[in-house]
């Protein structure tokens, strides 16, 4: 776990280090020639494997063996563990292997360690019994559970907003249920939780409904004709205030005019500079739409964008937007997650090994995750990067987990209290 975590922190760590727990029959042990290999060194090992950068091969055999060996033990009911007495190390181990890193988001992760943390419940193996209240404490325990209540009672009330927004701004009328939206929020949520980031939450939830509401709109056959729908996005590519248009290309639509509104007021929540960013993200949003782009890969342009402009990364920076690193990240992301749309909208999801099984996907995944997590002096501000990561980890969490499960995460994140 030490390599996972120094990785994630942006340094730089060999992970051919883990070759010194690599026997001559290929598999991974914590002490070579041990009779009983235990659990909870080989759960790690497969935690740690699973943030990996291209060419690490390693760690691709690392994480080969380390789901092998713990789902064979499962299925036979074999674990066996000497480091710890703890309760609920099988169901962390399981729910891991359902779960893998890609397909996690912060909150459902921090969720489920409260349900399985134990406290001082756990007791350490050595030549004595023990136990580490620096690791294993009850008052960690009880600050945890304050904080994610604290949390989850600031979004349960987000989502009441949620809801009045959704009936206000008729978006019942343009075909998007109410369930779309609590997913759509959260995505969000689980994702960004800090209670002072709700502008950034619900903006999130926001542009993901409206951006679905204005291609709804112009797919009805009863609202545009196809020249007018074409030319209403080459004006929208060219000037968002194209806007405006709609109401005199079809003044009797109803839709229209709700539509005009709802937009309207997304983008006029924030400050003059924060609006003509934002206005400039849509505008390209609209071109990819009018190139027949609009779904998956645009979709998660124009999120990581507006999330960026939202939290004052971009500020009066835009020079940022045309970095070299900011393209590049852009771009990826827009093509991982245009290929998991796909995945997702076509149900050919294939796993192999706790992960989904596309090698071109997973060397593209591999290579936003090292542009992420490197440091690399003179390139832009972490923040900003971990954006894309996220909104790239939300696509990936939709197209591994069926809907039961999502459903069973958004209850435990949103509404379910822990204790």
């Amino acid at each position: 776990m030490g390599i996972r975590l120094l990785k994630m922190h942006g340094y730089d760590v060999d992970p051919n280090a883990l070759k010194h727990f690599k026997q001559e029959d290929g598999k991974f042990s914590c002490y070579g020639g041990q009779m009983i290999e235990s659990a909870s060194p080989i759960y790690n090992l497969y935690r740690a494997s699973q943030l990996r950068f291209p060419g690490e091969e390693i760690l691709e055999e690392a994480t080969k063996f380390a789901y092998n060996f713990l789902q064979e033990k499962i299925a036979n009911n074999q674990i066996q563990e000497k480091w710890v007495i703890s309760e609920h190390l099988i169901d962390e181990i399981k729910l891991g292997l359902k779960m893998p890193w890609y397909a996690t988001l912060p909150r459902v992760e921090a969720a489920y360690y409260l349900q399985y943390y134990a406290g001082t419940g756990d007791v350490w193996i050595g030549k004595t019994f023990y136990r580490m209240p620096e690791i294993s404490n009850d008052t960690y325990k009880e600050l945890a559970v304050l904080d994610f209540n604290r949390c989850q009672a600031q979004h349960q009330f987000e989502w009441i907003y949620m809801q009045e927004w959704y009936q206000s701004s008729s978006v019942k009328a343009f075909g998007i249920s109410k369930k779309e939206l609590l997913l759509a929020y959260f995505l969000a949520a689980a994702t960004i939780f800090e209670p002072e980031r709700t502008q950034e939450r619900i903006m999130w939830a926001k542009t993901q409904i409206v951006s679905r509401m204005i291609k709804s709109f112009l797919s009805k056959e009863n609202t545009l004709s196809l020249e007018q729908k074409t030319t209403l996005l080459i004006d929208f590519g060219h000037d968002i205030n194209g806007l405006n248009k709609i109401n005199s290309v079809e003044k009797g639509n109803g839709l229209a005019g709700t539509l005009l509104t709802t937009f309207q007021q997304l983008l006029e929540e924030f400050d003059r500079y924060t609006t003509h960013q934002l206005k400039n993200a849509w505008s390209q949003w609209f071109v990819k739409l009018q190139q027949g782009e609009g779904d998956g890969g645009a979709d998660a342009e124009l999120l990581a964008n507006t999330l960026n402009i939202c939290a004052g990364h971009i500020a009066f920076n835009e020079d940022i937007l045309s970095h070299r690193d900011y393209t590049t990240l852009s771009s990826l992301t827009t093509k991982i997650c245009q290929r998991l749309t796909q995945i997702q909208d076509k149900k050919i999801l294939e796993i192999k090994d706790g992960s989904i099984k596309d090698k071109e996907l997973e060397e593209e995944m591999q290579a936003l995750v090292k542009l992420v997590l490197e440091e690399n002096g003179g390139g832009i501000d972490r923040n900003i990067k971990q954006t894309f990561l996220s909104v790239f980890k939300t696509f990936y969490y939709c197209a591994y987990h069926h809907a039961e499960t999502t459903d069973a995460h958004i209850f435990k994140v949103l509404f379910e209290p822990v204790v």
